[in-house]
């Protein structure tokens, strides 16, 4: 036998047992490190729209699955799935889900370019995170800058331009907070919409009022009188912020906002959502206004800015 098929056995018989070792390693890992899965996780991830959009505070659809079955995420955090997906999610998991609301993004600023004052030519990057950094762009040091960041963003077409101030379009979003995470300002939260149309604070600006006026023509001046006449409203920073967990639509909460609103010297309470019937048949013979309707809250304070 020659010394080459000597050292072609040897090498083949080297192989063969390191592929038997390495055989019976793997067979023991798995053993020791298996790590069961519960069916329940394929079940309740197959019924989710795999957005994988972190709405839910988990990075995507698998990982929610997996912290939704082990009792760690709420049946109900999934926002693009709404409540039919939390109803198939209790059901597989067989727990019942409390009643909720689909949250959508309103905006708390209701002046567009036509309405804001101070505002100076811009010839750098065309985008509210780089507009944001420069001093003076803008009298209105809470407002939006009308770039249209959170456009560009919306993966569900829920948000045009019209005049340098986003329109949010309910029929399409789903509350997935990309615009508010994008939104270098904080203009944009989440509301549970527990009507077709929701009232909102359309103005984030904390200033006295005197201010307010000398930088936009629409900013709440905190004058107070709608929190004095609806309960459901609270000042807070010089801004009345709206207590959602109390808003449980009824004839008596709706007269005391539609007097809220009666009150408001600057038109800063509004309405967002769909109209209802009475409503369209209401304003039918009315010229439509120029201004945009979205808004609540006053969230400024995740970010450093400057202008």
């Amino acid at each position: 036998m020659s010394v080459t098929t000597i050292v072609v056995i040897l090498a083949g018989a080297t192989m063969l047992t390191l592929a038997a070792v390495m055989g019976v390693l793997l067979g023991w890992a798995n053993r020791v490190f298996h790590v069961e899965v519960d069916p329940r996780v394929e079940k309740v991830a197959a019924v989710l729209p795999q957005a994988n959009c972190g709405a839910c505070g988990q990075v995507g659809c698998g990982e929610f699955a997996e912290a939704v079955v082990a009792g760690k995420a709420a049946v109900t955090a999934c926002a693009p799935g709404g409540p039919s997906v939390a109803q198939q999610i209790a059901a597989l998991l067989g727990v019942e889900v409390e009643q909720t609301w689909p949250y959508k993004a309103v905006l708390h600023c209701a002046a567009d370019f036509d309405k804001r004052k101070g505002r100076m030519p811009y010839d750098g990057e065309k985008t509210c995170k780089a507009a944001n950094v420069i001093s003076g762009i803008q009298g209105c040091v809470y407002g939006c800058l009308g770039f249209g960041d959170c456009v560009e963003v919306c993966n569900y077409d829920a948000l045009v331009m019209e005049n340098g101030l986003p329109r949010v379009i309910y029929d399409n979003c789903v509350g997935c907070r990309a615009c508010a995470e994008e939104c270098p300002r904080n203009l944009f939260t989440m509301v549970p919409f527990k009507a077709e149309r929701m009232l909102v604070v359309a103005c984030a600006n904390k200033d006295n009022g005197k201010d307010v006026k000398e930088v936009c023509e629409v900013g709440c001046i905190g004058c107070g009188v709608c929190a004095k006449v609806s309960d459901l409203l609270e000042m807070k920073d010089g801004i009345p912020e709206i207590k959602y967990d109390s808003y449980l639509p009824s004839a008596q909460l709706q007269e005391s906002l539609d007097t809220a609103i009666e009150k408001c010297p600057m038109e800063s309470l509004v309405y967002v959502g769909k109209p209802t019937a009475e409503d369209l048949a209401a304003t039918a013979h009315e010229e439509l206004p120029e201004r945009i309707e979205d808004s609540f809250e006053t969230t400024v304070d995740r970010t450093e800015w400057r202008g």
